[in-house]
């Protein structure tokens, strides 16, 4: 199949077109602005180029700023929350590490950018995203699916592409300030200045304080991770000859996160006295774009992000340090019906940790053998469009990677508009995964355990179809609906799959011995009717499952539904704003640490439900506040304990047994092993916000 993909791509890439009808295309800052209904929105994401969400052939999600204050969260990470087959998962007690799921793929599989840019990296996303400054983001927009022929290996499962506000737009002045119960207080500072007579530069801060331990559920362990986060950003775009582009921008991430027994701090770091997990992330990257001053459209992208880690999980120490620059040439040329997109991409990645990974001999140095990955590539896209209402896509990547050698990614997506309500949008494509085990990420997901391979592993592969259609309704007046459905399904090959269960105290490794599939079908709706009610609803079934010898399982911490709500009510006479959001999954199956382990092997449904009233009647001012998690929803009720062994966390008083298994003790009679991985749901129950903006347009 994926042979005849490569062909039929190949086919329609070189031999479509006609020369004689060639011509240039226009600056698509001038042809295209944005709109403000739900399909008219500039999109970047599914084709590398601007273009009207409703006629790009990828479906592409958006999410604006608006959106995302209808729940105001402290990062882009719990921002989330509420958009339909998205799922923010918290993976570990301690540290509240965690990872951004597409359709219930783990978080390896979904690709990060800013502005396009692929900054995040298999070591950072863990913490990447929370650092953002919220008054940056334009907007968030959303591929799921296998994205690898335009932006490489990683996007295997689909991407969050965030979008930051363009400095001829954005505010002259924006502050945001929060502050919950529970004494979590959030700053965002965004301002825009001009340097001379052709620069307009950007500037977000961002200060983020949690200072306060809490310990609800009595296990002695704090519930939420203490942080001191401080980010900033600064973005300047230089104005060119005939409005050409030239984007430079630049961010400074800085993280000191830390969680453990009660009675912690940092004299106690590195000892086996009182346990705590205490992370400090140092962060720099820059990026930027620019279009080439010929008559051709030609852009360079590029980025390039230097990560420092040091993390104490007890008294074992990991440090990280991981380097990553990429570059992208990319030319832009529409001949005739054809609109074409070739490109070549340049990526380099370094990492070195104090592991035997990279030949560290000392657990406090490096290691002499880092590991460097130089990853070139070429692409090329066209985009046909045979009528107003067919519309065809085909793309193809080559990518040689210095550990795996070549790599073929083919993509086909082809768009159907049947009127001027309804449009069918089908997309098939591969994916390519080169899997790179790094210490820190699953230290950071388990927080008490060894990773083990057991085996060389081999790169994952997919192959994707995903079919969509969405449907425009208008009534009387003002009211409108847009219906949005989709259907998917992924195979992979060569699936790494972790074993949490064979040794308590290790996960390990392997390519799946079979095949796995993910599917499923969602539906999205986006209300608006005339009275000032907005309706966005969303729901998500799927089947995550591994096939392995004639066994098919479900894949851990995976749901099969999901729901997701957001209603907003306006009452202008009063100058007040309402809006209720909240999500619901089904139960998902739980790491235990073996047959005796009295934790439940599912988690239950559970629903995490806010609300909030916006105040405007002052120009300019935005006084918020409401409650978060309204049902008070707290994990612990449905299970004994979350953390496991949490009395001794440095299993002082485990016995095991030759295999590795726990031994079951008088003083240990569930054979346990301290570990914090058992969650699925935040700690923090019931708690209430408040908060002010302020806005200089």
């Amino acid at each position: 199949m994926k042979q005849q993909l490569i062909i039929l791509l190949i086919v329609g890439l070189g031999l479509f077109g006609n020369p004689a009808h060639a011509q240039v295309l226009a600056d698509s800052s001038k042809l295209l602005k944005p709109n403000e209904g739900v399909l008219d929105e500039v999109v970047v994401t599914g084709t590398l180029k601007e273009v009207k969400r409703v006629e790009s052939p990828v479906p592409v999600e958006v999410y604006t700023a608006a959106f995302l204050k209808k729940n105001p969260a402290f990062h882009i990470f719990e921002g989330l929350l509420h958009i339909n087959g998205v799922r923010p998962q918290n993976n570990c007690n301690i540290c509240n590490t965690g990872e951004i799921r597409i359709n219930g793929l783990p978080g390896p599989y979904t690709m990060v950018l800013i502005d396009g840019m692929p900054i995040m990296s298999s070591l950072s996303t863990v913490y990447g995203l929370s650092g953002i400054p919220a008054s940056m983001v334009d907007r968030i927009e959303i591929v799921k699916g296998p994205a690898s022929t335009l932006y490489g290996s990683e996007a295997i499962g689909g991407l969050i592409n965030v979008i930051t506000k363009k400095t001829g737009t954005a505010p002259h002045l924006s502050a945001d300030m929060m502050a919950t119960t529970w004494g979590e207080v959030n700053t965002d500072l965004g301002f825009t200045t001009k340097v001379g007579s052709k620069a307009t530069v950007l500037t977000g801060l961002n200060y983020f304080n949690y200072s306060n331990p809490i310990d609800n559920n009595k296990d002695g362990f704090t519930d939420l991770t203490l942080q001191q986060r401080v980010s900033i950003f600064q973005k300047w775009s230089i104005q060119q000859k005939n409005n050409r582009a030239l984007n430079l921008a630049a961010r400074y991430f800085y993280e000191d996160r830390w969680g453990g027994q009660m009675n912690w701090n940092k004299g106690f770091r590195g000892t086996d006295e009182v346990y705590g997990e205490s992370i400090f992330t140092n962060r720099v990257e820059l990026m930027g774009n620019y279009q080439l001053p010929t008559t051709e459209k030609i852009s360079l992208a590029f980025s390039l992000n230097h990560h420092h880690q040091n993390s104490m999980y007890g008294n074992t120490l990991y440090m990280g340090k991981q380097q990553v620059g990429f570059a992208q040439m990319v030319w832009d040329k529409t001949i005739g019906k054809h609109d074409f997109l070739l490109g070549s991409a340049l990526r380099y990645t370094y990492y070195n940790d104090n592991t035997p990974a990279t030949g560290s001999i000392d657990p406090s140095k490096f290691g002499t053998q880092p590991q460097r990955i130089v990853l070139p590539g070429i692409f090329a896209q066209n985009e046909i469009t045979f009528n107003e209402k067919h519309k065809l896509l085909l793309g193809l990547r080559y990518d040689y990677n210095t550990a795996h050698g070549n790599i073929f990614t083919p993509r086909v997506a082809y768009k159907y508009t049947i009127n001027n309500h309804q449009f069918l949008r089908l997309n098939m494509g591969t994916g390519f995964r080169v899997v790179n085990i790094f210490t820190e990420d699953h230290a950071a997901l388990s927080g008490a355990r060894k990773v083990v391979l057991a085996e060389q592993l081999k790169p994952e592969q997919s192959f994707n179809v995903n079919l969509n259609y969405i449907h425009k309704l208008y009534g009387k007046g003002s009211t409108a609906t847009t219906l949005d459905f989709s259907a998917f399904y992924t195979y992979f090959n060569n699936r790494i799959v972790g074993d949490f269960e064979t040794d308590p105290n290790q996960i390990i490794y392997a390519n799946l011995n079979g095949h796995a599939i993910s599917k499923g079908v969602s539906a999205n709706a986006d209300i608006a009717l005339n009275n000032g009610i907005k309706l966005n609803i969303g729901a998500t079934y799927m089947d995550v499952a591994l096939h392995e010898k004639g066994q098919k399982e479900q894949q851990i911490l995976t749901e099969r539904f999901s729901g997701t709500w957001s209603l907003s009510y306006r009452i202008p006479s009063i100058h007040l704003d309402i809006d209720y959001t909240g999500n619901v999954y089904s139960p998902m199956r739980m790491p235990l640490l073996g047959p005796l382990d009295p934790r439940q092997p599912y988690s239950p449904w559970y629903s995490l439900q806010n609300v909030q009233f916006t105040f405007h009647y002052w120009r300019g001012i935005e006084i918020y506040g409401g409650v978060k998690n309204l049902l008070n929803f707290l994990p612990t009720r449905f299970s004994p304990f979350l953390i496991a062994r949490a009395n001794d966390p440095f299993d002082k008083g485990v016995q095991f047994q030759p295999n590795g298994q726990v031994r079951a003790t008088a003083d240990n009679p569930y054979a346990l092993s301290f570990d914090p991985t058992y969650m699925f749901a935040p700690n923090q129950g019931i708690r209430g916000f408040l908060g002010i903006r302020y806005t200089i347009k």
